[in-house]
């Protein structure tokens, strides 16, 4: 018999090939489980709550691992350990006991993802936001976002040639949000296609510039082919932000 356990953490993607573990690259998923290896003086592998590319960051991400019902540990200490062997653009929030079939990815009931627009040339957001220096129509990119609402199959944003069953998203919220100098996307859904967020804000962008209009955007979406949506957008000014779980992964 064995327990599991969920640990959240956070990372910065900047010196990482994305998440997931790939032969010759420097990975999230690698760098986590040699740290839980070393503690707990067993081989662990973790599974996240799903994959982020080259130079995307995590403000909130998931991780599970099973252990032995025989290995003892306390929670509080072990994320303690954990972030003295882990290098310092990863941080383990908390680590806590689970359901045995609770799952980080299948049982998320919602993601939001946040990307990030500075407006001006700035050396302390260089890994973190997109250098965009073009005059923006937010209002009108707000309004493009608002069609998101009315759609559930988003093929158009979605990375070619994935394993998914479905292209199908629900969509909970798409905003911009604006200060002097930056630019944030919020974007909050049930579960997301690869590569779908950078392609929607690329989308958007269009929009935003002036070279597509609103009914070319909706367009866009119901033609559900990837070429006629806008370029993706550079992966260091995305963020996954938040996962959403239902209470009763904790419940016996």
């Amino acid at each position: 018999m064995s327990k599991r356990y969920f640990i959240r953490l956070s990372y910065k993607g900047t010196n990482y090939h994305g998440w997931q573990i790939q032969p010759n690259a420097n990975t999230v998923q690698e760098e986590v489980n040699k740290a839980l290896s070393t503690v707990l003086n067993q081989p662990i592998n973790v599974t996240g709550c799903g994959r982020t590319d080259t130079g995307v960051h995590a403000s909130d991400f998931m991780v599970h691992f099973n252990v032995s019902e025989t290995t003892q540990f306390d929670c509080e200490k072990l994320a303690f350990k954990l972030n003295r062997f882990l290098p310092h653009d990863i941080a383990i929030k908390e680590v806590f006991l689970v359901n045995d079939e609770a799952h980080t990815r299948f049982d998320a009931i919602a993601r939001t993802y946040h990307y990030k627009i500075t407006k001006n040339k700035n050396p302390f957001r260089t890994d973190s936001h997109w250098n965009m220096q073009y005059v923006l129509d937010v209002e009108k990119m707000n309004e493009a976002a608002k069609i998101l609402f009315d759609f559930s199959d988003f093929t158009s944003f979605s990375k070619l040639h994935t394993d998914v069953k479905t292209n199908n998203c629900k969509i909970y919220k798409a905003e911009w949000t604006e200060t002097d100098d930056e630019l944030v996307f919020t974007v909050k859904a049930d579960r997301f296609l690869r590569n779908m967020v950078r392609a929607i804000v690329g989308t958007l962008v269009e929009v935003g510039r002036g070279k597509m209009d609103l009914d070319g955007f909706r367009k866009v979406i119901e033609s559900k082919n990837r070429s006629n949506a806008g370029s993706s957008v550079p992966g260091h000014g995305l963020f996954l932000a938040e996962i959403e779980y239902p209470e009763s992964i904790t419940n016996s």
